[in-house]
């Protein structure tokens, strides 16, 4: 199936006072360009001639149905799995020609939480950072879990989270600084509440505004602010 792709008509968004405005994530040459992408699975085509160029500061929101592709495109964009044809650049090179230096500009969070249940908020959150390349602090990491509303539960097992905190957990990533120019997010909102979903619409939105690229899936619309750019791929 073609990707068809079209502009979004965006409303504006309240964001709480707690997110903080990433520093500029090295953006100036930040540009992500989808060329010719296609995927099979089997015996099944999920997505075919996928092209699409986003510049500094724009969203991406990709939709669907439930096994369109969406995931698979995701995946692709990330170096994880290898399109069937085409090519993903970034900066203007393909992402296979240094897949190191691609790594340090990306945050992938995917589907799934993917903590471990028998360690800490605090603990999980280390180790997601040390396999994306990140070395924050412990205090880095406290003050990161505090944005995301998990105050005073940093040590508390994954085990004993709600689905929404176990999902701030991993979100809690995106607020630490220095952040990577380029934001892959799969389903972010799923299973949170109205506030932790205006906390994040406005964690995107400072990431926009800092020049940073944010490609996300969403069965929701993203409204962030209306003087930015966000553009829809529809699978």
């Amino acid at each position: 199936m073609n990707a068809i792709l079209h502009p979004l008509a965006l409303k504006s968004a309240p964001g709480p006072a707690v997110a903080p405005t990433p520093s500029a994530p090295e953006s100036a040459s930040a540009r992500l360009e989808l060329i010719g992408l296609s995927c099979v699975r089997g015996t099944r085509r999920l997505f075919s001639n996928v092209d699409s160029v986003v510049q500094a500061g724009q969203l991406l929101r990709l939709q669907g149905a439930n096994g369109a592709g969406k995931t698979s495109l995701l995946r692709t964009v990330c170096g994880l799995s290898a399109p069937d044809r085409g090519e993903v650049r970034w900066r203007g090179r393909s992402i296979a020609a240094d897949r190191d230096a691609f790594h340090r500009d990306l945050i992938y969070l995917g589907h799934a939480a993917a903590l471990k249940d028998d360690l800490s908020a605090i603990e999980n959150m280390q180790a997601a950072c040390m396999l994306g390349g990140q070395r924050p602090s412990p205090s880095q990491m406290m003050s990161a879990l505090a944005v995301a509303g998990l105050r005073q539960r940093e040590h508390l097992s994954a085990r004993s989270l709600s689905q929404g905190q176990r999902r701030r957990v991993s979100l809690a990533r995106l607020v630490l600084q220095p952040s990577p120019p380029l934001w892959v997010l799969d389903e972010p909102f799923n299973a949170l509440d109205v506030a932790a979903t205006d906390w994040l619409l406005s964690v995107v939105t400072a990431q926009l505004r800092a020049g940073g690229i944010v490609v996300l899936t969403s069965h929701q619309p993203v409204a962030i602010d209306a003087s930015l750019s966000q553009v829809t791929l529809t699978l």
